[in-house]
């Protein structure tokens, strides 16, 4: 299997989102992800999904790249506040010609903000939300996938399969820095692969989900023989944040991390390959 290398604009969020492609590009990879936050406003693309994409596909040809992967955080799916929950939808919604015309695999998203695990109604929230997502995502020929993560719905993989369970075409981004920080073992977050349809990867360790590479415990060779044992055929993409002491986040140099990551996921794949 010849694994394809992304790298996430999130790394790159000081900058503009041309600015971040290009750097990207320099970088080496051909792959992007791009999220929404600083250099990506999610909510002017839904104002005018064509014409921004049109924008974001001129840059994106420029530079020699191609999507695979839109990221939306939309976390306020589980809440009580109806108001607020249905305006995360009505953004979604607005967003699928967006993605469609930006040419996107697919699109992930939050699971949702964490409640308490007995909290029965909040569960039922987000799943139906996802239901309502995923159904209008694969009727415009996307794929809907969560990312668990800490502080949703969807932290521990676990939670994950209670959401796919009642969300029919519903997919995982598995983010393999999440599963590391919460010392979830390597055969546990395996059992998401197979309905992972996008990986992010990044060095991190338990307690702190990014560190610089030479700190970071997470075994880069295994994360590659699982997915090319799971018959994994996304992209593996490199995800590193600006941000720090969240959930231990330690600040990196991004363009060093990329490159170092990239490095070593290459050759762990070309070495699983001969």
């Amino acid at each position: 299997m010849d694994m394809e290398f992304a790298c996430h604009t999130w790394g790159f969020t000081d900058v503009t989102l041309p600015e971040a492609l290009a750097t990207i590009a320099r970088l080496g990879f051909r792959c992007v992800d791009i999220g929404s936050g600083a250099n990506f406003n999610a909510a002017r693309a839904a104002e005018n999904p064509r014409r921004m994409a049109a924008e974001i596909r001129a840059d994106l040809d420029t530079f020699n790249l191609r999507v695979s992967d839109l990221y939306v955080l939309l976390p306020r799916i589980s809440l009580a506040d109806e108001p607020r929950r249905e305006r995360e939808l009505e953004l979604f919604r607005a967003l699928v010609p967006f993605a469609v015309a930006l040419e996107s695999p697919g699109i992930t998203l939050s699971a949702g903000l964490a409640h308490p695990a007995d909290d029965a109604a909040a569960f039922e929230r987000t799943a139906a939300a996802l239901r309502q997502m995923t159904a209008q995502g694969i009727d415009a020929g996307l794929r809907v996938s969560i990312e668990p993560h800490v502080d949703s719905m969807a932290q521990t993989p676990e939670a994950a399969q209670l959401l796919l369970e009642a969300v029919p075409g519903l997919e995982i981004t598995l983010d393999w820095a999440q599963m590391i920080c919460q010392s979830v073992p390597l055969e546990q977050a395996k059992t998401l692969l197979p309905r992972t349809r996008h990986m992010h990867i990044r060095q991190a360790k338990p307690g702190a989900l990014q560190t610089p590479f030479e700190d970071g415990a997470l075994e880069l060779t295994a994360v590659v023989k699982a997915a090319q044992d799971a018959h994994y055929n996304g992209a593996l993409c490199v995800e590193l944040m600006l941000t720090s002491g969240w959930h231990g986040t330690q600040p990196v140099n991004v363009v060093r991390e990329s490159l170092r990551l990239r490095a070593a996921l290459k050759a762990a794949r070309d070495a699983a390959a001969g």
